[in-house]
């Protein structure tokens, strides 16, 4: 084809790249508003300022408002989390290939380290988090279970399968329930790094000193 036809063609054939950069845009904007103001403070008029966009521009991208911008974003945050979380696992815990028991303990610490880091390389989630803890009567429950499901659900059952494997081995005591021993070991590593730092948000809390 020649000529006209084959110039529509080709004009047709390039992507709309105007649009694929507005709805990032649009993303990276509702990362940073719901990230700082949480959900039930967040608006779509907020978020359209932040992106440089128009609030008819976004419900273009996302037909149901802020849920539905809400619930893309927690599904994208938490599936880049979980994604390095099992890279890490599998590094240092791979369920096909047990540590030797001498070196089970300096293979759990490094993990721990490796998944302590991520509340740093990822503070925009971390933040997110920290929101969707504190909005969780505010947030439909469609859309909590959808980030559940996204992240932390599979992170959970990949750990539990690594405990069993351990267990099998006879390197740790499960007690019974790999599952049980999963949510501990998680515990273990986040719980009070989470709330010292408030999910990643870099205020700590500082001991005063008495002398």
């Amino acid at each position: 084809m020649t000529g006209a036809g084959a110039e529509d063609k080709t004009r047709t054939a390039q992507p709309r790249r105007g649009r694929v950069d507005k709805a990032t845009a649009i993303v990276q904007a509702a990362c940073e508003v719901f990230g700082r103001d949480g959900y039930s403070r967040a608006s779509i008029d907020t978020i359209a300022a932040e992106a440089s966009a128009s609030t008819r521009t976004i419900y273009n991208h996302f037909p149901g408002g802020k849920e539905e911008l809400f619930r893309s974003i927690m599904q994208l945050s938490a599936e880049r989390v979980r994604d390095e979380q099992l890279v890490q696992l599998r590094r240092y815990l791979d369920p096909e290939r047990p540590p030797h028991p001498d070196d089970l303990e300096r293979d759990l610490l490094a993990l721990a380290r490796a998944w302590v880091g991520l509340i740093t390389d990822f503070r925009d989630q971390f933040s997110l988090v920290r929101h969707i803890y504190a909005d969780a009567g505010h947030i439909p429950a469609e859309v909590l279970d959808a980030w559940q499901e996204a992240g932390p659900r599979v992170v959970g059952r990949e750990v539990a399968s690594a405990m069993a494997a351990l267990g099998d081995r006879g390197l740790i005591d499960v007690h019974g329930s790999p599952a049980q021993a999963a949510v501990d070991f998680m515990a273990l590593i986040s719980s009070e790094i989470t709330q010292r730092s408030y999910w990643g948000s870099g205020r700590s809390r500082r001991r005063r000193s008495t002398g």
